[in-house]
């Protein structure tokens, strides 16, 4: 999506957080254009300087949720399972970053 690309992420989640839900009645919970759009949703929430640890939870969840559909549907090997995959890792690591409260003295 063009606004996730230009770093646009609120206006990209505000859009994508409407179409996915339509996408997924519509498409299916296994289509690939379904499996992208809720990849990239999830990346708007994890992605932004402004996200809440909320939004952090949920995009760890659609990410996890979406990995398991997009490597039953496509396989381990097929190319979105694997991006989806890296960043089911990303958004793991940002969240117990901000969820381990520092230890500054």
């Amino acid at each position: 999506m063009l606004l996730f690309r230009l770093e646009r992420y609120g206006e990209a989640n505000r859009h994508l957080r409407k179409l996915t839900p339509v996408a997924r009645r519509v498409l299916g919970e296994g289509n690939e254009t379904t499996l992208q759009m809720r990849w990239t949703y999830a990346q708007t929430l994890y992605e932004d300087s402004r996200t809440t640890l909320d939004d952090l939870r949920k995009a760890v969840t659609m990410l996890a949720e979406t990995e398991r559909t997009a490597r039953r549907v496509l396989g381990g090997s097929h190319p979105l399972t694997a991006s989806i995959e890296d960043d089911l890792q990303y958004a793991q690591a940002a969240l117990r970053a901000r969820e381990t409260p520092s230890t500054s003295v």
